[in-house]
């Protein structure tokens, strides 16, 4: 019983271990004309439609990039 209890302890513990991660990073960047030709791919109907014009904001001064992603 006591052996039982040390290894639920044990194996619930390494549930909050750090996690080896590997440096790589993914950046993703999207332009206007990506979202054109995405749109374009998906809904061949209406194709892209931005009447808000939010794909060439800048939102954050992060670039319009950055905002592209954020949406």
């Amino acid at each position: 019983m006591k052996l039982a209890v040390l290894f639920s302890l044990l194996a619930g513990a390494s549930a909050f271990a750090p996690q080896s991660s590997s440096n790589s990073k993914t950046q993703a960047t999207a332009t206007k004309a990506d979202l054109e030709e995405l749109a374009g791919k998906l809904n061949p109907i209406v194709k892209y439609y931005d009447p808000l014009n939010l794909a060439e904001a800048d939102f954050y001064e992060m670039g319009n990039e950055a905002t592209i992603g954020f949406l």
